[in-house]
C-alpha cells in the first residue's frame, strides 16, 4: 500500500509553501521538468550555502519560524531550524514531500561562547529535513554553509538525494564533531509547543529572560 504523503506536501503554519516568496524561491533554484532528485539537491545547496548558519539566530515567537519569514530577513542567515523549514517548504512547492526532524545533539566545536552562556553543550531541537525521493525518505541537513565548514575545519555535508546526510561526526583531523543524543522524530510542521517546553527544561535561564543569548553578552 502506498503511504499517504498528503500531510508532507501541504502548506501549514510554518512550512508555508503556498506563500508567494517561498514559491518564487523554489522556482528560482530549480529547473522546470528536471527530476525531483536533481531539484532536491539544487534546493539543498541553495539553502545550505545561501544562508549563513548562525547559532545566535534563535527566536521564541512563532512568526519568526515561517519559511517566508526566513526569506524576508534583512540578512541571509539562520539557525538550523530556520534553514530546515525553508528547505522543507521549497521542496513542497516542487511537489517533493518533506518532513522536519528534530534531535538533541552535543557539539564539540564552533559554539563555545553560546554553550558558556547556555550552561550546557547540548543543542536542543537541532533540526534537519527528510525528503521523500525515489520511494524512500532521505535525510538532508542544510545547517552549516560551506564557508563556515571551511573555517571550522570540517567538510561540508553533501546531499545526493539517495542517502542520508545527517551531520559530521568527525572533523578533518579525526576529532569528534557532533553526537546525536536524543531523537524527537519527524513532523509535518514545527512542533512549536514541544520545542518551547524542551528549551524551558534545558535552558531555564534563557527562557526566564525571554530571549536567546547574543554574542559578547555576559553569561547568566
Amino acid at each position: 500500500m502506498t503511504a499517504d504523503l498528503s500531510s508532507f506536501l501541504a502548506p501549514n503554519r510554518f512550512v508555508d509553501s503556498d506563500h508567494p516568496a517561498v514559491i518564487a524561491y523554489a522556482r528560482a533554484h530549480s529547473v522546470p521538468g528536471a527530476e525531483p532528485i536533481d531539484n532536491a539537491v539544487a534546493l539543498y545547496l541553495a539553502v545550505r550555502d545561501g544562508f549563513r548558519y548562525s547559532p545566535w539566530q534563535v527566536h521564541t515567537t512563532p512568526e519568526a519560524y515561517q519559511a517566508s519569514a526566513v526569506l524576508a530577513r534583512e540578512r541571509p542567515e539562520g539557525h538550523c531550524i530556520d534553514k530546515a523549514v525553508l528547505l522543507a517548504a521549497a521542496s513542497r512547492v516542487l511537489q517533493i514531500p518533506s518532513r522536519l526532524h528534530f534531535a538533541i545533539v552535543r557539539n564539540h566545536i564552533g559554539t563555545e561562547e553560546l554553550e558558556q552562556q547556555l550552561g550546557t553543550d547540548l543543542l536542543v531541537f537541532h533540526g534537519y529535513v527528510e525528503l521523500h525521493l525515489q520511494g524512500q525518505w532521505v535525510s538532508a541537513t542544510p545547517a552549516f554553509n560551506a564557508a563556515l565548514c571551511a573555517h571550522l575545519g570540517v567538510d561540508p555535508l553533501e546531499f545526493d538525494g539517495r542517502s542520508d546526510s545527517i551531520f559530521q561526526q568527525f572533523d578533518k583531523a579525526g576529532g569528534r564533531f557532533m553526537e546525536y543524543l536524543h531523537d524527537y522524530g519527524g513532523f509535518s510542521d514545527i512542533p512549536f509547543d514541544l520545542m518551547i517546553s524542551e528549551w524551558q527544561k534545558h535552558y531555564p535561564g534563557f527562557m526566564r529572560a525571554g530571549r536567546w543569548p547574543s554574542p559578547g553578552a555576559s553569561a547568566t
